[in-house]
């Protein structure tokens, strides 16, 4: 590979940073582009945040801080914990990054070593196997079974364990198919843990406040005490806040794990944004009322694009749990032709073709490594998905 790194030749890029991206120069070319590939709420971030950081600015508290959070932030997270998972933990054993996916970074490339086996449920958040790999783990992928919500089964998670399985990476709710576990399904999971003592386990609870129709989000150190000194649970602020772009995770664990992840951190970025960071201090403690508001939102659009996407010919597309994702299976377009005379043999192909003829930017599902289906955000205006929905029953009513 000559100058580039051997390591990094392991990985690719985001793929829906990729899609993105394309859907926003199409759009900067003066074409009619609906862009539901990225993760991210359509809400303005709270004005009581927004109000908290200006202040910050103005205090002064424009300095490095402490390489993985200030002890305020760290108190605040100590708290959410304790108030919203019954999870005791001191300020010692939680670390601050810069958004979850350093959080997770870091904490795989503390303690993977070449030939360490990391189990990822399928379909996947993109980042994770690249991320393992290029800790010079091995990701070891189970697919989650489609009649159950896509959930991994603690058959599948038994089977799936050996001697060089080091971590499970679970993330309810889920990106890309927004299943989530309910209590009885994640101790059903954890039961299997239990039997299994060098495996620990890597929560992504990213969206733990999008959940919807009485759903009742539990975590796995939660349900299983037992679990807790072999357990990181991570979680963040931006998309239950609305502050992706403020850059704060946040995850606490064991404190061998916590200061390996911190001596990782001070030698890369060093400390997270010090304004985010007071931002983030004022989301955990100040009014949670907004989040309700969003997510009876939230579950409204839901239901029009399952609705809608169920309407589209060739297309089935389950109701998720929470976060704002739909998974929706295309095989009933695999093989058909699309408007430009070309054979879609593919999710890839066929969100391609989509994007080609209706101008609607969709991820496949062989980025989350279950085909063929494909992702679409929700997390837009309400009038642009129905538009986007009508695009896309257009495009299957048109495949020969």
């Amino acid at each position: 590979m000559g100058f580039i790194s051997d390591s990094l030749g392991r990985i690719n890029a985001s793929p829906t940073i990729a899609i993105t991206n394309k859907a926003q120069a199409m759009q900067a070319e003066g074409l009619n582009v609906i862009g539901l590939a990225a993760g991210e709420p359509d809400f303005e971030t709270p004005d009581n945040i927004k109000q908290a950081a200006i202040a910050a600015i103005h205090a002064g508290k424009t300095r490095y801080t402490a390489v993985d959070g200030i002890i305020e932030l760290k108190k605040a997270i100590v708290a959410k914990f304790k108030r919203e998972n019954d999870l005791d933990y001191k300020t010692s054993q939680v670390s601050v990054g810069t958004g979850g996916k350093q959080v997770l970074f870091n904490a795989l490339m503390a303690t993977v070593n070449p030939g360490d086996e990391v189990i990822v449920p399928a379909p996947y958040w993109v980042s994770y196997p690249d991320i393992v790999m290029l800790a010079g783990g091995k990701p070891v992928i189970v697919q989650g079974d489609p009649a159950k919500g896509f959930k991994l089964q603690p058959a599948a998670l038994e089977k799936a364990i050996t001697s060089k399985t080091k971590w499970l990476i679970l993330n309810s709710p889920s990106n890309p198919s927004g299943a989530a576990y309910s209590a009885v399904e994640m101790k059903a999971l954890t039961d299997v843990l239990v039997n299994h003592p060098h495996v620990w386990v890597l929560t992504d609870d990213m969206y733990e406040h999008l959940v919807y129709d009485d759903f009742v989000f539990v975590t796995p150190a939660q349900v299983e005490p037992s679990l807790y000194d072999r357990t990181l649970t991570m979680n963040g602020v931006s998309k239950s806040y609305c502050m992706t772009g403020w850059r704060i995770g946040y995850a606490a664990g064991p404190e061998v794990l916590i200061k390996a992840m911190a001596k990782l951190q001070s030698q890369s970025t060093s400390n997270p944004s010090s304004i985010a960071q007071w931002a983030a201090v004022e989301a955990l403690n100040g009014p949670q009322d907004f989040i309700a508001k969003h997510n009876t939102i939230f579950k409204e659009r839901r239901d029009l694009v399952v609705s809608m996407l169920n309407q589209a010919k060739g297309l089935t597309c389950q109701t998720p749990e929470g976060a704002f994702y739909v998974y929706p299976s295309c095989a009933g377009a695999i093989g058909k032709t699309a408007p430009s005379g070309n054979v879609i043999s593919s999710d890839e192909e066929f969100v391609t073709e989509l994007l080609a003829a209706e101008g609607v930017a969709a991820v496949h599902g062989a980025a989350f490594g279950t085909s063929p289906y494909f992702r679409i955000s929700y997390a837009t205006a309400t009038k642009t998905l129905e538009d986007a929905c009508t695009r896309i029953q257009r495009f299957c009513g048109n495949l020969k």
